[in-house]
């Protein structure tokens, strides 16, 4: 089975062909670092009018990189959510009239669920249900993946993301675009006990998530401090951060088969590491995608778009894309203006 693969949901235009054997076939990617480095984070106008540009050709790129041609796909997946909304239907508009003109099943996918699923691609041994934490720019949750289409969400942010605070503390420090792999860097060359910064919501037994308060104090303490000293700390604490949360859930998740990371600050060595020793301290494999199956790309949208596929789940031409869209919409509602469900 093949299935081709369209991401489209923020500054990455990607398309990918993969095999429900777990092959990529081919995987093509466009960056716009460029054209939103000047902005200091992703202007969503810029970003659709790339993937109007990028798309068609990054598809038939694809195409010829695995030998195939469109006959030869046997169903489209395309991410119809959450996201940037012009981009994410910039994409799925493009998946709907493939679909149509060869006459191929389409399968729309949630981006989270993109994420959730990716350590299967690459780690055949990894079953249901695992513990996720799902950390990117833009969420940052605790789920048990339950299987396809089935998540239980046990925590999530309730005001920002893990990755956002990561953007927006590159920019505060001067660190440059993408912020998450500039302020990894700086911190290397820092003291990661260097500067006195919180760590919200630690030790309180409070399952959810909060970093605005620490993004906050970067922010008062930009320029007294050194710049690599402020980026280990700010790293260390939201590390301190994610081990404590996830701690919790490891206990409300009886029967997690492992623990699992995934999304763009699954990419962040630091976060790596210590929740490669949470997980051995409670005898779970720990189990992590590749580097450049973290951030976004179009093979773990093709592999959502193959689970799905089998497990005989498509969907209809009309179907909307969406700016939100929950993994677990049945999930007790959190308190705070800027919860990402």
């Amino acid at each position: 089975m093949l299935i081709l693969g369209i991401e489209s949901s923020c500054d990455e235009t990607a398309a990918a062909l993969v095999t429900d054997r777990r092959e990529i076939r081919a995987h093509q990617l466009a960056r716009q670092d460029a054209a939103h480095r000047p902005f200091g984070g992703v202007v969503p106008e810029i970003a659709a009018r790339a993937h109007v540009d990028m798309l068609e050709p990054l598809i038939a790129a694809a195409l010829d990189e695995a030998g195939v041609t469109l006959a030869d796909v046997d169903a489209i997946a395309a991410t119809a959510g959450p996201g940037l909304i012009g981009g994410v239907m910039v994409g799925l508009v493009t998946g709907k009239a493939l679909a149509h003109a060869a006459g191929k099943p389409l399968v729309a996918v949630n981006h989270l669920e993109g994420h959730a699923l990716s350590p299967r691609l690459t780690d055949p041994d990894l079953h249901f249900p695992y513990l996720l934490l799902l950390v990117s720019g833009g969420h940052c949750q605790l789920l048990l993946v339950e299987g396809v289409g089935a998540y239980r969400r046990l925590a999530t942010t309730i005001d920002d993301a893990a990755g956002e605070a990561f953007d927006k503390t590159a920019k505060l420090l001067g660190l440059g675009f993408p912020g998450g792999p500039a302020v990894e860097r700086a911190a290397a060359q820092g003291d990661p006990h260097g500067v006195p910064l919180p760590r919200p919501l630690v030790g309180s037994g409070e399952p959810h998530f909060s970093f605005a308060g620490l993004k906050s104090d970067v922010a008062r303490k930009a320029g007294k401090f050194p710049v690599a000293d402020l980026a280990a700390s700010f790293q260390q604490a939201v590390v301190d951060c994610l081990v404590d949360r996830t701690r919790i859930a490891l206990a409300a998740a009886a029967g997690a088969t492992a623990l699992v990371v995934a999304g763009g600050v699954a990419a962040n060595g630091a976060v790596r590491t210590a929740l490669a020793g949470l997980a051995a301290d409670h005898d779970l494999p720990f189990i992590a995608p590749p580097l450049w199956l973290c951030t976004d790309n179009a093979a773990m949208i093709a592999w959502a778009g193959a689970e799905r596929f089998a497990a005989g789940l498509t969907d209809p031409l009309d179907i909307a894309a969406r700016p939100r869209w929950p993994l677990d919409p049945d999930a007790e509602k959190v308190r705070g203006a800027g919860v990402k469900a």
